[in-house]
């Protein structure tokens, strides 16, 4: 499965090579914009793409985008209370790890 995370093209750092900067939620990387050019490679600048490894794959609106992100933090929040919840199952399974064992005496 292939997850493409949205990002806003800000700037044409490279028309020979089709490289532009994109801000990913803050985040500012370098992609490959050669998947989604079709006129003028600085007509890009302001868009939404879904990059993935590098490289814009696809064109998105606005809404789009801000969807998709709030989906993906919305998964990174559920990722985090299973992972709370698995610690938590561990825990009731062998309540005694990490408990000191009391001394027996004869």
């Amino acid at each position: 499965m292939c997850l493409g995370i949205p990002g806003q093209i800000v700037e044409i750092t490279d028309e020979a090579r089709m490289m532009a900067m994109a801000d990913v939620s803050g985040v500012r990387r370098e992609v490959n914009v050669a998947c989604v050019l079709e006129g003028d490679i600085g007509d890009l600048v302001g868009t939404w793409t879904l990059i993935h490894v590098g490289f814009a794959m696809s064109l998105i609106d606005e809404e789009e985008a801000a969807s998709t992100l709030q989906a993906l933090k919305d998964l990174g929040e559920a990722q985090e209370t299973l992972k709370q919840m698995a610690e938590g199952d561990a825990a009731l399974e062998n309540p005694s790890a990490g408990a000191e064992k009391p001394e027996v005496s004869a």
